[in-house]
Formats: structure tokens, sequence, C-alpha cells
């Protein structure tokens, strides 16, 4: 018998530890060479854990498992051919009833068939839709991303889930138990932090959006038939910011250790809300992009955040936030630091309501702001500063297209 051990590679700078969140393979099963045997939840992503060699799995490690990177996941004894692998035993949290594909599959030692990758479980999860009802059109019929985008959702939900349901009694005490994720429990670590370890405050104030709603509706058409995407909100935004941010420095800067790091550069990070937690990758250089471009990084990211393809490389950086409660139906609230930086801004729920305009009272579409600092970095006035110069270039955008 010749074994290889299969251990914990690196998978970015800063993370120790990573959760096997399941496993690809059944015990026993033969793997080809970079095969994805099992797939690693980290801090920031969902990672495939492809065979380093061609032989029978034995597993190690399970499913749940917090690993340190290093540690020993499962060995392949290459000896084993594929034409004498020996017979496929799914782990407990896979041996659930599977479609006559998916069983003729496994009988074949084919354990992909009827298997989503995890692009393609983030999307099913999110939809609602269980993989049983997706054939696959990958490799061994595997469920790609294609598929599960493809998937209807009007799609029947599992008969477990809804029996689950209907079986909860008048004035029951029930409770489930289950594990945070590994996302979930980071974001938990990362909000505690940045309320105990920063000195955090709030700034308010408000915006009528009359003038960017008018300049949308007017060029909303051409903007689509030339850059092929809609002119949002998001990105008008972003644009105010990056302009505020440049003229003021201090609002972008981080502190690393006893320095003051002060980015010539707006890399704005923008909230994006998925299935399994919060994110907030970052758009880079928002200073020097284009309003299309904003919005088509835009899609790009928010897409690969819910279907769980974001990189580390996309997770990481950033030196200011933007996250929209409004889209949740949010009228105010006082949004959490993202650490290292020292400032975010929250938008909300735009509201008609009663304004006093040139002594007249008038119906407008208003937005409550609220800006978020470090308050070891960022002064009272400078954080008030910034935010009107931001109300002021959103109330007449002229200003922010024409570059005044």
């Amino acid at each position: 018998m010749s074994l290889i051990e299969m251990r914990v590679p690196p998978v970015g700078e800063s993370i120790n530890e990573v959760t096997l969140s399941r496993w690809l393979k059944a015990e026993g099963a033969y793997v080809k060479l970079d095969e994805p045997i099992c797939e690693f939840e980290s801090d920031k992503a969902t990672l495939e854990f492809p065979a380093e060699a061609a032989g029978k799995l034995i597993y190690v490690a399970k499913e749940g498992d917090d690993l340190s990177i290093g540690a020993l996941v499962a060995t392949i004894d290459t000896s084993v051919v594929n034409d004498v692998a020996p017979s496929v035993t799914p782990p407990a949290s896979l041996s659930t009833e599977t479609t006559p594909a998916a069983n003729q599959a496994l009988s074949t030692n084919t354990y992909a068939a009827g298997h989503p990758s995890p692009a393609a479980s983030k999307i099913l999860e999110e939809k609602g839709i269980s993989p049983q009802a997706v054939k696959g059109s990958g490799k061994d019929g595997r469920i790609t991303k294609t598929d599960a985008m493809q998937a209807e959702a009007t799609i029947t939900p599992e008969p477990a889930k809804v029996e689950k349901i209907a079986n909860i009694a008048s004035f029951s005490r029930a409770e489930e138990r289950k594990k945070m994720s590994r996302m979930r429990r980071t974001i938990a670590k990362r909000l505690v932090s940045a309320k105990n370890e920063t000195a955090m405050l709030t700034t308010f104030n408000e915006v009528d959006l009359t003038a960017i709603m008018q300049i949308r509706d007017k060029y909303q058409d051409k903007f689509v038939a030339k850059f092929g995407i809609k002119l949002g909100f998001m990105s008008i935004f972003a644009k105010a910011c990056a302009r505020v941010l440049m003229e003021m420095p201090e609002i972008n800067a981080r502190i690393d250790g006893e320095d003051l790091v002060l980015p010539q550069y707006a890399d704005i990070s923008f909230a994006i809300s998925t299935p399994t937690g919060l994110v907030v990758p970052p758009v880079k250089n928002i200073e020097s992009l284009s309003f299309a471009e904003i919005e088509i990084a835009l899609k790009d990211l928010a897409q690969k955040a819910r279907n769980g393809s974001l990189t580390l490389d996309e997770m990481s950086g950033g030196t200011f936030t933007i996250t929209n409660g409004g889209v949740f139906g949010s009228l105010l609230s006082t949004p959490i630091i993202n650490e290292p930086q020292s400032a975010i801004l929250g938008m909300h729920s735009i509201k008609n309501r009663p304004v006093a305009i040139d002594g007249k009272v008038e119906i407008r579409p208003m937005m409550y702001l609220a800006m978020s600092y470090d308050h070891r970095v960022i002064d009272g006035s400078s954080s008030v500063t910034f935010l009107v110069k931001v109300k002021e270039l959103l109330e007449d955008p002229m200003l922010l297209f024409m570059g005044l």
C-alpha cells in the first residue's frame, strides 16, 4: 500500500484555519488526479480541494471539522486502480434520497452525478431548489453553475423542509441547534472587534435626490444603449465619495501600529448580502473609473458574491465602505466600521417627504445618510465636513459629472 497524505494547503494571507464544509467524494471512492474531493470554507470564501494523486480516498477529517493549515485531511491509496475500486459508502450527511441517475452514478463510483459545484450549490440554495431536481450537465453528471442559474425557481421545495414546518405544534418549545458557519463566526468576531477596538461615532445628514433621479430618468435609455447596464444610485454615491476622499485623505486613512496610512486612491468596498453572510469586496480606484465601469464592476462582484465564486484577492483591501440598508427597507441606521478602515457610509430608503425649498413646502425624494467613523483617526469636524461635501455633490450632480 502506498499512501499520499492530503493536507490543508495555504489558502491566503492571514488565514490560519479552514472548515471542512463537505466531502465531494465518498470514502473509499476512486479519485482522479486534480479531482475535487472536498470543500473548505475559509473566513472569506469556499474553496475546492483537489486530489494530489489518483487512487482510493480514505477519510481522516470529518465534515464540520476546523482544520489548521497543514492539517491532515485524507490519504489516497495509490495502489488502487480505477477498475478495482472498492464500493462506495456515502458520508452520512450526504446519504439523502437520490434520483435514479444519481443512484446509478454511485453504483459505478461516480459520486459527482447530481452533486452541485460550490458555485452551483450557493445559487440553488438562494433559489430554494433541491439539487435532486436539477440534471447536471458537467463531467460525470455534476451540476454546474450554468445548470443552477438556468434552474426554475418555481420548483416545489424539498418535502423534508415542508414536513418540518408542518410538524411544528402550537405552543412548541422546540429548539434547533446548528454550528455557525466559518463566515458567520468571522463576521461576529470582526463586528465585536470594531465596536471594542475603535472609537466609533456616527454623524447623520439627509440628501435630496431630485436632481439625480431627473438625470437618471432623462439619460437612462441612452446609458443602457451605450454601456449595456443601468445607471444606478450606487455608482453615483461611490463617485461622490471618491471625489471627497481625494480632497480629505484623513477619511481614507487607516491605523497601522503607530503609523497613519493615507492612501492616495479610493478603493471602495461595497456590502453585499449573500445566503451565507455579508461580504464587502472592494472596487479599486473608483476615483479613476467611469460610472459605467463602476456599475459593471459592481454587477460582477454581486454575482460572484452570491454564487460563492469570489476569490481571496477580490475580497481583500478597501479604504472606505458603502452599505445600502435601504434595499431592505431601512430608514436610518448606524453602520459599523469595516476594519482596518476608518469610515463607512450608510445609505437608506428613499422616501418622499415634505421639505422647505425657498420658503415653500415641497415633496422631495429624501434619503438619510449615516457615516460612522473612528474618532482616533477622524475628527468630528472632518466627518461632518465630509458628509456635507458628499451631500452637495449628490444634490447638484452636474458638479460631479463635470469634475468641478
